[in-house]
Protein backbone atom coordinates (compact mmCIF):
# COMPACT_ATOMS: atom_id res chain seq x y z
CA UNK A 1 0.00 0.00 0.00
CA UNK A 2 3.06 2.26 0.04
CA UNK A 3 2.66 3.25 -3.62
CA UNK A 4 -1.02 4.11 -3.19
CA UNK A 5 -0.42 6.23 -0.07
CA UNK A 6 2.20 8.31 -1.91
CA UNK A 7 -0.40 9.16 -4.56
CA UNK A 8 -2.95 10.49 -2.07
CA UNK A 9 -3.34 14.26 -1.92
CA UNK A 10 -6.35 14.32 0.46
CA UNK A 11 -6.65 12.49 3.79
CA UNK A 12 -9.83 12.02 5.81
CA UNK A 13 -10.83 10.44 9.12
CA UNK A 14 -14.18 8.68 9.45
CA UNK A 15 -16.60 7.70 12.21
CA UNK A 16 -15.95 4.03 11.48
CA UNK A 17 -12.27 4.43 12.36
CA UNK A 18 -10.97 4.21 8.79
CA UNK A 19 -8.22 6.53 7.61
CA UNK A 20 -9.03 7.33 3.99
CA UNK A 21 -6.68 8.63 1.33
CA UNK A 22 -7.91 10.00 -2.00
CA UNK A 23 -5.84 10.22 -5.17
CA UNK A 24 -7.42 12.84 -7.41
CA UNK A 25 -5.11 12.00 -10.32
CA UNK A 26 -6.17 8.34 -10.40
CA UNK A 27 -9.68 8.97 -9.11
CA UNK A 28 -9.18 6.34 -6.43
CA UNK A 29 -9.85 6.17 -2.71
CA UNK A 30 -7.89 3.93 -0.37
CA UNK A 31 -8.71 2.62 3.10
CA UNK A 32 -5.75 2.35 5.46
CA UNK A 33 -6.69 0.24 8.48
CA UNK A 34 -7.29 -3.27 9.65
CA UNK A 35 -10.87 -3.57 8.46
CA UNK A 36 -11.47 -6.81 10.37
CA UNK A 37 -11.17 -5.05 13.76
CA UNK A 38 -13.21 -1.89 13.25
CA UNK A 39 -15.18 -0.42 16.15
CA UNK A 40 -16.58 2.91 17.32
CA UNK A 41 -13.63 3.19 19.72
CA UNK A 42 -11.37 3.66 16.70
CA UNK A 43 -13.35 6.66 15.38
CA UNK A 44 -10.92 9.26 14.00
CA UNK A 45 -11.41 12.68 15.58
CA UNK A 46 -8.18 14.52 14.70
CA UNK A 47 -5.59 14.53 11.90
CA UNK A 48 -2.33 16.43 11.47
CA UNK A 49 1.04 16.10 9.76
CA UNK A 50 3.75 14.63 11.95
CA UNK A 51 6.65 16.31 10.15
CA UNK A 52 7.25 19.18 7.67
CA UNK A 53 8.05 16.70 4.89
CA UNK A 54 4.53 15.22 5.25
CA UNK A 55 5.91 11.70 5.44
CA UNK A 56 3.94 10.94 8.62
CA UNK A 57 0.33 11.46 9.68
CA UNK A 58 -0.83 11.64 13.29
CA UNK A 59 -4.28 10.11 13.79
CA UNK A 60 -6.20 10.74 17.03
CA UNK A 61 -8.90 8.20 17.95
CA UNK A 62 -11.81 8.24 20.40
CA UNK A 63 -10.13 5.63 22.63
CA UNK A 64 -7.36 8.11 23.51
CA UNK A 65 -4.64 6.67 21.28
CA UNK A 66 -2.58 8.55 18.70
CA UNK A 67 -1.37 6.45 15.78
CA UNK A 68 1.49 7.36 13.47
CA UNK A 69 0.88 6.53 9.81
CA UNK A 70 3.75 6.48 7.33
CA UNK A 71 2.72 7.80 3.92
CA UNK A 72 5.86 6.25 2.44
CA UNK A 73 5.24 2.74 3.78
CA UNK A 74 1.45 2.97 3.59
CA UNK A 75 0.98 1.51 7.07
CA UNK A 76 0.70 2.46 10.75
CA UNK A 77 4.11 2.39 12.42
CA UNK A 78 3.37 3.37 16.03
CA UNK A 79 0.54 3.66 18.54
CA UNK A 80 0.80 5.58 21.79
CA UNK A 81 -1.64 6.22 24.62
CA UNK A 82 -2.26 9.96 25.03
CA UNK A 83 -5.08 10.28 27.51
CA UNK A 84 -8.12 8.49 28.81
CA UNK A 85 -11.48 8.21 26.98
CA UNK A 86 -13.23 9.42 30.17
CA UNK A 87 -11.67 12.87 29.61
CA UNK A 88 -13.52 13.21 26.29
CA UNK A 89 -12.55 13.02 22.64
CA UNK A 90 -9.58 14.76 21.06
CA UNK A 91 -10.37 18.35 20.10
CA UNK A 92 -6.88 19.16 18.92
CA UNK A 93 -3.73 17.39 17.77
CA UNK A 94 -0.45 18.91 16.58
CA UNK A 95 3.23 18.10 16.16
CA UNK A 96 5.57 20.34 18.16
CA UNK A 97 8.79 18.99 16.68
CA UNK A 98 10.16 15.66 15.51
CA UNK A 99 9.69 13.92 18.85
CA UNK A 100 6.91 15.83 20.66
CA UNK A 101 3.19 16.07 20.01
CA UNK A 102 0.42 18.24 21.51
CA UNK A 103 -3.00 16.85 22.42
CA UNK A 104 -6.15 18.50 23.75
CA UNK A 105 -9.33 16.81 24.97
CA UNK A 106 -12.88 18.02 25.67
CA UNK A 107 -12.25 18.28 29.42
CA UNK A 108 -9.71 21.04 28.64
CA UNK A 109 -6.45 19.23 29.40
CA UNK A 110 -3.66 20.19 27.00
CA UNK A 111 -0.59 17.94 27.13
CA UNK A 112 2.80 17.75 25.44
CA UNK A 113 4.16 14.21 24.95
CA UNK A 114 7.66 13.01 24.18
CA UNK A 115 8.18 10.02 21.93
CA UNK A 116 10.24 8.15 24.53
CA UNK A 117 7.94 8.80 27.53
CA UNK A 118 4.49 7.56 28.55
CA UNK A 119 3.98 10.59 30.82
CA UNK A 120 3.35 14.14 29.53
CA UNK A 121 6.24 16.59 29.88
CA UNK A 122 3.86 19.59 29.99
CA UNK A 123 0.23 19.79 31.10
CA UNK A 124 -2.17 22.71 31.43
CA UNK A 125 -5.88 23.21 32.08
CA UNK A 126 -7.67 25.30 29.42
CA UNK A 127 -11.08 25.10 31.13
CA UNK A 128 -14.09 22.88 30.59
CA UNK A 129 -15.97 22.05 27.37
CA UNK A 130 -13.12 22.81 24.96
CA UNK A 131 -14.32 22.45 21.36
CA UNK A 132 -11.04 23.10 19.54
CA UNK A 133 -7.32 23.61 19.95
CA UNK A 134 -5.20 25.03 17.12
CA UNK A 135 -1.45 25.52 16.79
CA UNK A 136 0.23 28.58 15.31
CA UNK A 137 2.00 27.73 12.05
CA UNK A 138 4.71 30.34 12.73
CA UNK A 139 5.30 30.02 16.49
CA UNK A 140 4.89 26.28 17.01
CA UNK A 141 4.89 26.55 20.81
CA UNK A 142 1.77 28.77 20.71
CA UNK A 143 -1.71 27.21 20.79
CA UNK A 144 -5.23 28.64 21.02
CA UNK A 145 -8.17 27.00 22.81
CA UNK A 146 -11.88 27.76 23.15
CA UNK A 147 -15.22 26.10 23.77
CA UNK A 148 -18.70 26.42 25.21
CA UNK A 149 -18.73 29.17 27.84
CA UNK A 150 -14.97 29.04 27.51
CA UNK A 151 -13.63 32.02 25.58
CA UNK A 152 -10.55 32.19 23.39
CA UNK A 153 -7.22 31.69 25.19
CA UNK A 154 -3.73 31.76 23.70
CA UNK A 155 -1.04 29.74 25.47
CA UNK A 156 2.76 29.54 25.31
CA UNK A 157 3.67 25.91 25.98
CA UNK A 158 7.10 27.00 27.23
CA UNK A 159 5.34 28.93 30.04
CA UNK A 160 2.04 27.10 30.59
CA UNK A 161 1.13 28.52 34.01
CA UNK A 162 -1.18 31.19 32.61
CA UNK A 163 -2.43 32.14 29.12
CA UNK A 164 -0.73 34.86 27.10
CA UNK A 165 -4.15 36.22 26.11
CA UNK A 166 -7.66 35.69 27.45
CA UNK A 167 -10.52 37.09 25.39
CA UNK A 168 -13.23 39.12 27.05
CA UNK A 169 -16.87 38.29 26.40
CA UNK A 170 -18.96 40.48 24.11
CA UNK A 171 -20.77 43.44 25.60
CA UNK A 172 -24.28 42.84 26.93
CA UNK A 173 -27.08 43.08 24.38
CA UNK A 174 -29.58 45.93 24.12
CA UNK A 175 -31.63 44.35 26.92
CA UNK A 176 -28.56 44.37 29.19
CA UNK A 177 -28.49 40.57 29.08
CA UNK A 178 -25.23 38.63 29.06
CA UNK A 179 -24.34 37.17 25.65
CA UNK A 180 -23.33 33.49 25.72
CA UNK A 181 -19.97 32.21 24.43
CA UNK A 182 -19.39 29.17 22.25
CA UNK A 183 -16.10 29.06 20.35
CA UNK A 184 -16.21 26.20 17.83
CA UNK A 185 -12.99 26.75 15.87
CA UNK A 186 -10.14 29.22 15.44
CA UNK A 187 -7.04 29.94 13.36
CA UNK A 188 -3.95 32.14 13.64
CA UNK A 189 -3.93 34.74 10.85
CA UNK A 190 -0.53 34.67 9.06
CA UNK A 191 1.76 37.73 9.15
CA UNK A 192 -0.02 39.14 12.19
CA UNK A 193 -0.79 38.45 15.84
CA UNK A 194 -4.52 38.17 15.14
CA UNK A 195 -6.72 35.11 15.69
CA UNK A 196 -10.06 34.50 13.97
CA UNK A 197 -12.77 32.39 15.61
CA UNK A 198 -16.20 31.08 14.64
CA UNK A 199 -18.96 30.38 17.16
CA UNK A 200 -22.01 28.23 17.68
CA UNK A 201 -24.07 31.43 17.45
CA UNK A 202 -23.16 31.97 13.74
CA UNK A 203 -20.58 34.67 14.56
CA UNK A 204 -17.07 35.29 13.23
CA UNK A 205 -14.73 37.26 15.50
CA UNK A 206 -11.19 38.58 15.03
CA UNK A 207 -9.05 39.17 18.14
CA UNK A 208 -5.80 41.12 18.23
CA UNK A 209 -3.62 40.27 21.28
CA UNK A 210 -1.11 43.00 20.31
CA UNK A 211 -3.64 45.67 21.34
CA UNK A 212 -4.97 46.40 24.86
CA UNK A 213 -8.48 45.47 23.67
CA UNK A 214 -9.51 41.96 24.71
CA UNK A 215 -12.86 42.05 22.93
CA UNK A 216 -13.07 41.33 19.18
CA UNK A 217 -11.69 43.99 16.86
CA UNK A 218 -14.07 42.67 14.17
CA UNK A 219 -17.53 41.11 14.52
CA UNK A 220 -19.48 39.49 11.69
CA UNK A 221 -22.37 37.06 11.33
CA UNK A 222 -23.19 34.45 8.71
CA UNK A 223 -26.49 32.62 8.32
CA UNK A 224 -28.72 31.42 11.14
CA UNK A 225 -27.12 28.12 12.11
CA UNK A 226 -24.12 27.20 14.30
CA UNK A 227 -20.74 27.49 12.60
CA UNK A 228 -18.67 24.33 13.06
CA UNK A 229 -15.29 24.87 11.41
CA UNK A 230 -13.13 27.36 9.52
CA UNK A 231 -9.98 27.54 7.42
CA UNK A 232 -7.80 30.35 6.07
CA UNK A 233 -7.03 30.50 2.31
CA UNK A 234 -3.50 31.12 1.08
CA UNK A 235 -4.49 34.49 -0.40
CA UNK A 236 -5.23 36.02 3.02
CA UNK A 237 -7.84 38.63 4.04
CA UNK A 238 -10.63 36.02 3.90
CA UNK A 239 -11.83 33.10 5.99
CA UNK A 240 -13.90 30.10 4.87
CA UNK A 241 -16.53 28.92 7.37
CA UNK A 242 -18.99 26.02 7.39
CA UNK A 243 -22.12 25.39 9.46
CA UNK A 244 -24.40 22.57 10.61
CA UNK A 245 -26.70 22.90 7.56
CA UNK A 246 -24.08 22.28 4.90
CA UNK A 247 -23.49 25.94 4.04
CA UNK A 248 -19.97 27.22 3.30
CA UNK A 249 -19.12 30.90 2.85
CA UNK A 250 -16.11 33.15 2.37
CA UNK A 251 -16.02 36.22 4.65
CA UNK A 252 -13.84 39.29 4.28
CA UNK A 253 -11.64 39.69 7.39
CA UNK A 254 -11.30 43.47 6.87
CA UNK A 255 -14.96 44.46 6.41
CA UNK A 256 -16.77 41.43 7.86
CA UNK A 257 -18.97 40.95 4.78
CA UNK A 258 -19.75 37.74 2.88
CA UNK A 259 -17.77 37.53 -0.36
CA UNK A 260 -19.47 34.41 -1.70
CA UNK A 261 -20.97 31.01 -0.91
CA UNK A 262 -19.98 27.49 -1.96
CA UNK A 263 -22.90 25.25 -2.82
CA UNK A 264 -23.57 21.56 -3.20
CA UNK A 265 -23.37 20.17 0.34
CA UNK A 266 -26.23 18.15 1.80
CA UNK A 267 -25.17 17.71 5.43
CA UNK A 268 -23.41 19.44 8.30
CA UNK A 269 -19.82 20.49 7.61
CA UNK A 270 -17.29 18.83 9.93
CA UNK A 271 -14.01 19.54 8.18
CA UNK A 272 -12.57 22.35 6.03
CA UNK A 273 -9.02 22.72 4.77
CA UNK A 274 -7.75 25.33 2.34
CA UNK A 275 -4.74 24.37 0.24
CA UNK A 276 -1.52 26.03 1.48
CA UNK A 277 -0.71 27.56 -1.91
CA UNK A 278 -3.64 27.06 -4.32
CA UNK A 279 -7.05 28.82 -4.29
CA UNK A 280 -9.04 25.67 -3.46
CA UNK A 281 -10.79 24.36 -0.35
CA UNK A 282 -11.63 20.76 0.56
CA UNK A 283 -14.66 19.98 2.70
CA UNK A 284 -16.26 16.90 4.28
CA UNK A 285 -19.12 16.12 6.64
CA UNK A 286 -22.20 14.11 7.35
CA UNK A 287 -23.23 13.52 3.72
CA UNK A 288 -20.12 11.28 3.24
CA UNK A 289 -18.75 13.27 0.31
CA UNK A 290 -15.36 14.85 -0.18
CA UNK A 291 -15.75 18.07 -2.16
CA UNK A 292 -13.15 20.40 -3.58
CA UNK A 293 -14.24 23.92 -4.58
CA UNK A 294 -12.36 26.68 -6.32
CA UNK A 295 -12.16 29.86 -4.26
CA UNK A 296 -11.84 32.00 -7.39
CA UNK A 297 -15.01 31.11 -9.30
CA UNK A 298 -16.58 29.09 -6.41
CA UNK A 299 -17.26 26.13 -8.73
CA UNK A 300 -17.25 22.51 -7.58
CA UNK A 301 -14.19 20.77 -9.03
CA UNK A 302 -14.36 17.33 -7.43
CA UNK A 303 -17.01 15.35 -5.62
CA UNK A 304 -16.11 11.91 -4.24
CA UNK A 305 -18.42 9.57 -2.31
CA UNK A 306 -16.54 7.82 0.52
CA UNK A 307 -19.22 5.64 2.19
CA UNK A 308 -18.53 6.73 5.80
CA UNK A 309 -19.49 9.83 7.75
CA UNK A 310 -16.37 11.99 7.81
CA UNK A 311 -15.00 13.93 10.79
CA UNK A 312 -11.78 15.62 9.68
CA UNK A 313 -9.80 16.42 6.56
CA UNK A 314 -6.19 17.20 5.67
CA UNK A 315 -4.73 18.37 2.35
CA UNK A 316 -1.23 17.66 1.15
CA UNK A 317 0.81 20.73 0.27
CA UNK A 318 1.65 19.20 -3.12
CA UNK A 319 0.39 21.02 -6.18
CA UNK A 320 -3.05 19.63 -6.98
CA UNK A 321 -2.59 20.43 -10.66
CA UNK A 322 0.31 18.00 -10.80
CA UNK A 323 -1.88 15.45 -9.06
CA UNK A 324 -4.58 16.05 -11.64
CA UNK A 325 -6.81 17.72 -9.11
CA UNK A 326 -7.38 21.23 -10.41
CA UNK A 327 -9.33 20.51 -13.55
CA UNK A 328 -12.39 18.55 -12.62
CA UNK A 329 -15.79 18.45 -14.22
CA UNK A 330 -17.70 18.89 -11.01
CA UNK A 331 -19.61 15.62 -11.26
CA UNK A 332 -19.54 12.69 -8.86
CA UNK A 333 -16.36 10.80 -9.61
CA UNK A 334 -16.24 7.06 -10.04
CA UNK A 335 -13.96 6.08 -7.20
CA UNK A 336 -12.55 2.64 -6.67
CA UNK A 337 -11.97 1.85 -3.00
CA UNK A 338 -9.07 -0.50 -2.26
CA UNK A 339 -9.08 -3.01 0.61
CA UNK A 340 -12.75 -2.50 1.32
CA UNK A 341 -13.36 -5.96 2.75
CA UNK A 342 -15.93 -4.61 5.20
CA UNK A 343 -18.45 -4.01 2.45
CA UNK A 344 -17.48 -7.02 0.34
CA UNK A 345 -17.80 -9.56 3.17
CA UNK A 346 -21.04 -8.24 4.65
CA UNK A 347 -23.99 -10.54 4.23
CA UNK A 348 -26.63 -9.24 1.87
CA UNK A 349 -30.05 -8.89 3.43
CA UNK A 350 -33.02 -8.77 1.13
CA UNK A 351 -35.71 -6.55 2.54
CA UNK A 352 -39.07 -8.27 2.56
CA UNK A 353 -42.09 -6.22 1.67
CA UNK A 354 -44.00 -5.24 4.80
CA UNK A 355 -47.24 -4.52 3.03
CA UNK A 356 -49.42 -6.94 1.11
CA UNK A 357 -50.31 -6.65 -2.51
CA UNK A 358 -52.39 -3.51 -2.95
CA UNK A 359 -55.16 -5.19 -4.91
CA UNK A 360 -55.48 -8.06 -2.40
CA UNK A 361 -55.64 -5.57 0.44
CA UNK A 362 -58.42 -3.59 -1.24
CA UNK A 363 -60.47 -6.78 -1.91
CA UNK A 364 -60.19 -7.82 1.75
CA UNK A 365 -61.36 -4.41 2.89
CA UNK A 366 -64.38 -4.56 0.57
CA UNK A 367 -65.31 -8.07 1.80
CA UNK A 368 -65.18 -6.91 5.42
CA UNK A 369 -67.42 -3.91 4.68
CA UNK A 370 -69.99 -6.14 2.87
CA UNK A 371 -69.99 -8.59 5.80
CA UNK A 372 -70.67 -5.79 8.27
CA UNK A 373 -73.59 -4.47 6.17
CA UNK A 374 -75.15 -7.96 5.93
CA UNK A 375 -74.96 -8.50 9.70
CA UNK A 376 -76.61 -5.10 10.32
CA UNK A 377 -79.49 -5.96 7.92
CA UNK A 378 -80.04 -9.36 9.59
CA UNK A 379 -80.14 -7.72 13.01
CA UNK A 380 -82.70 -5.15 11.80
Amino acid sequence: MGDSSRLCSVWLGSETGILKGVSLSRKQAFNFCNTSHLSRDQEVRALCWGDPAESELLVGSVDGTVKTFSTEKGSFTETRRCGDPSEGCFTGLAALDGSRIITCVESGTVRVWREDSSEPVTELDAGKNVCRMRQSSVHRNKVATGGKENGLKIWDLEEPKKPLFTAKNLRDDWLDLRRPQWVRDMAFIPDSDKVVTCTGYHQVHVFDPSTPQRRPVLEAEYGEYPLTTLSLPASGNTVVVGNTHGQIAMLDLRKGVVRGCLKGLAGGVRGLHCHPSQPVVASCGLDRFLRIHSLEDRKLQHKVYLKSRLNCILLSSRDLEEAGGAKGEGGTEEVKEEEDEVWDTMEQVEETSKRKNTEEGEEEEQQKKKGKKKRKKEQD
